[in-house]
């Protein structure tokens, strides 16, 4: 049984973007892992990537096939395949890469009695890592492990997660073992499923260490975050989404009023700028995809009820 299960979601239109990503996975300085590759109505198919390998080697590699769910409900599916006695589960999006070291730093830090482990990584079209970039994470603030790139994480990791989030999911490896039932939210597709699955484990008691090593670099592959910045086609599904996770924050955790006073904040942020990109659409001719604005509406009244004050407010803070 191996200890590590690879979990990763497919969905690519162009054929050959998985081959980079499988190589990464090979080069590990560890064997000790398998993989699960999740096709999610793949476009251009999973099958005819990895064909050999699961004939040459089907204990390792192994094919899912579903119906479109979106990356969480793909992950999902990856999750309930994971073998019975396997302890570890990695998480790799199909157009990412990882260091070689990358299995094998996270079982160090995880051998050191930790549950969860992320790391730096090189974001979409960056050229500084994450950690750099964003200045939300400082080490010499943590407890440093046995080698001098791994630390234990001391700080509270719901509350890094909900006010400056420095985990990339293509870097995370977890204690399955000990939360088999973890799960992602499915009914976010464009933002916040990820975010959810840290800051649950994180409140049940996960202990996290993280690397300063920059572990994994993200490709340009078939991106829902990266790929729907403001005016695009996914804009709309992103902003609600966002919205839809804020909301939900209150309602699946005990916050203090310093964290409801930030989720409000950023609750009424978005709902100007859904305001702003309705306006767009409006403007531009572009659909306004009604059944998602309703979906919203039960989830968030005040999101539509509040569109005509927050366009005004928008639109003064631009001018």
């Amino acid at each position: 049984m191996p200890r590590v299960a690879i979990v990763m979601p497919y969905f690519q239109r162009e054929a050959g973007i998985l081959l980079r990503t499988l190589a990464s996975v090979q080069a590990q300085t560890v064997d000790d892992w398998m993989l699960l590759v999740v096709d999610d109505a793949s476009p251009v198919p999973a099958r005819s990537e990895i064909a050999d390998l699961i004939e040459t080697d089907p204990q390792r590699y192994r094919l899912i096939e579903q119906a479109n769910t979106g990356p969480a409900g793909a992950r999902n599916r990856g999750l309930d395949a994971v073998p019975a006695g396997c302890e570890y589960v990695a998480f790799l999006d199909s157009d990412d890469a990882w260091s070689p070291d990358h299995l094998e730093n996270a079982l160090t830090a995880l051998a050191a009695g930790h549950d969860f482990y992320f790391a730096d990584h090189l974001q979409l079209g960056a050229t500084t890592p994450a950690f750099a970039r964003g200045g939300r994470l400082r080490p010499e603030q943590h407890r440093p492990l046995s080698a001098p790139h791994l630390y234990a994480f001391t700080a509270d990791l719901f509350e890094q997660t909900l006010t400056g989030n420095v985990i990339g999911t293509s870097t995370v490896v977890f204690r399955h073992a000990k939360y088999p039932a973890q799960r992602f939210h499915q009914n976010l597709v464009f933002a916040g499923e990820d975010y959810l699955f840290w800051m649950e484990l994180a409140r049940a008691g996960a202990r996290p260490a993280f690397s300063t090593r920059c572990e994994a670099t993200y490709g340009r592959g078939v991106n829902v975050f990266a790929g729907s910045g403001w005016g695009s086609e996914h804009s709309l599904h992103r902003l609600c989404d966002e919205i839809t996770f804020w909301r939900a924050i209150p309602r699946l955790f005990a916050l203090t009023a310093t964290q409801r006073a930030h989720v409000r904040q950023r609750t009424r942020i978005l709902r100007r700028s859904l305001a702003l990109d309705l306006l767009h659409r409006l403007l531009h001719r572009k659909s306004l995809h009604p059944g998602r604005l309703l979906r919203l509406s039960r989830q968030d009244p005040a999101a539509l009820l509040l569109l005509l004050p927050n366009l005004v407010i928008g639109k003064l803070r631009r001018s």
